[in-house]
């Protein structure tokens, strides 16, 4: 879905790579493991994340 605000294509990489990971981990480890998951899956769609 497509909106008109001035982050919606980043907005929609956070929403995909949140998924990405959710979808491959499942549920059940610590939030550091999450984190760590989200930050590697961020860097891979070719966000610029710092951690």
């Amino acid at each position: 879905m497509k909106y008109n605000f001035v982050h919606s294509e980043i907005t929609d990489l956070i929403i995909k790579a949140y998924y990405n990971v959710y979808n491959t981990l499942g549920y059940g480890f610590l939030e550091k493991v999450y984190e760590n998951a989200l930050v590697i899956e961020l860097r891979n769609l070719g966000l610029l994340v710092l951690a």
